[in-house]
């Protein structure tokens, strides 16, 4: 049997570290082709590029792994994949990161990395592997370790239809990982502010910041399995309809 197509993506760009992380587990599997941003695109979510062309450029082949770029965003990427690299053939599997930095809790909604993972999700098997760990210089041993044997899951198993997993790695050595948890995405609001300032040329601009509060206090709740150095595996579906909801606004089909 021939093996696995394999479709990698980012958010963080075609110079991360997290990029060659994830080449490493998915060229244990398969063949491999990456698409990545040609600058970093962290916080973009879902969107997509419509209001001019994307470029798509073959920059290098390596170890037998092509390696293309483009002036789109995450999900961007992965339509590139599907609809033009690999539109005679299949992909069985994308994977999404790894991400610098967790993508836990509401940052779920903002992230490229998961944009891109939901996105695939529409036609393949998908996984988004984030890292708890922002610096550019971050260990990626446990999150390879951890990401070889979820996706060897995954491709024996499968995965229900349009549905993605959100996989946040806590910062550590393998050693210091207490094993995987399936989670719920953590009860959370970021607190924001934009900071205001003048550039050089008297114009003002504005610096967003901020932090995340946590007001989830279940075990199972991404953050809350994070901090105890569990792996949270949280399943993502599109579907983002309040269905616990719908009976309580049967109000408005009286409307007239």
């Amino acid at each position: 049997m021939s093996k696995p197509v394999i479709l990698v993506v980012n958010d963080d760009g075609y110079e991360a570290k997290g990029l060659t992380a994830m080449v490493e587990i998915a060229r244990s599997f398969g063949k491999v082709v990456v698409v990545t941003p040609d600058q970093p695109r962290s916080g973009v979510g879902h969107s997509i590029t419509f209001m001019q062309p994307l470029r798509l450029h073959l920059y290098k082949e390596e170890d037998g792994v092509q390696y293309w770029r483009t002036n789109g965003t995450p999900v961007d990427c992965v339509k590139l994949g599907q609809k033009v690299i690999f539109k005679d053939r299949p992909i069985d599997l994308v994977l999404s990161g790894i991400n610098h930095g967790s993508n836990s809790s509401v940052s779920v909604i903002y992230s490229g990395t998961m944009g891109a993972a939901i996105e695939a999700s529409f036609e393949n098997k998908a996984i988004g592997l984030s890292l708890l760990d922002y610096s550019k210089d971050a260990d990626f041993t446990a999150a390879i370790h951890y990401g070889k044997k979820i996706v060897a899951e995954v491709l024996k198993r499968g995965l229900p239809p349009f549905t993605s997993l959100n996989v946040n790695i806590p910062k550590g050595s393998i050693d210091d990982i207490k094993g995987i948890r399936i989670a719920r995405q953590t009860n959370g609001i970021w607190h924001e502010e934009l900071v205001e300032n003048t550039d050089p040329f008297g114009s003002k601009y504005y610096w967003l910041t901020g932090y995340l509060e946590v007001l989830d206090k279940n075990e199972d709740c991404c953050e809350n399995l994070l901090k105890n150095h569990y792996i949270s595996v949280q399943p993502v579906q599109y579907d983002m309809t309040a269905y616990r909801y719908m009976n309580d606004l049967k109000f408005l089909e009286d409307v007239r």
